[in-house]
């Protein structure tokens, strides 16, 4: 009987920590963004997403992000890769056509919008920090 209970409340409880791992994960990147609700994120959900965030991120009001500003959205390496003007900063125009570049590397199926298994490739995993 003692084993029935205390296997009762090991499974309880690991049911429980299911539970509240999932709920700290937050919803999914396909539910956040995902505006037209079919499932799938497009270009325009991701630019839309992504301007977002360059305005949350642009606290110095000179319409540019340098390194500090973007923190670990964006490396070194790929910091380079976003600035193709090389002027230490990036533009939101330079912010958003690198989420596009992210986007249509992610895109291997070249349907034009992202399902969950994209999402979680290299570049779609890159493209979801600049859309958060």
């Amino acid at each position: 009987m003692n084993r029935k209970l205390i296997a009762a409340a090991l499974c309880a409880g690991l049911g429980m920590a299911g539970v509240t791992l999932s709920a700290q994960a937050g919803p999914s990147p396909i539910k956040t963004f995902d505006t037209d609700n079919d499932g799938t994120l497009d270009l325009a959900e991701v630019d839309k997403a992504a301007g977002a965030t360059f305005d949350k991120l642009e606290k110095d009001s000179d319409k540019t992000l340098d390194q500090k500003e973007i923190g670990k959205r964006i490396g070194k390496k790929d910091f380079s890769a976003a600035d193709p003007d090389e002027d230490g900063t990036i533009t939101k125009d330079e912010y958003l056509a690198y989420a596009a570049a992210l986007f249509k590397e992610a895109d291997k199926d070249n349907e034009g919008t992202l399902d969950a298994k994209e999402l979680k490739s290299k570049p779609g995993k890159a493209l979801l920090q600049l859309m958060r």
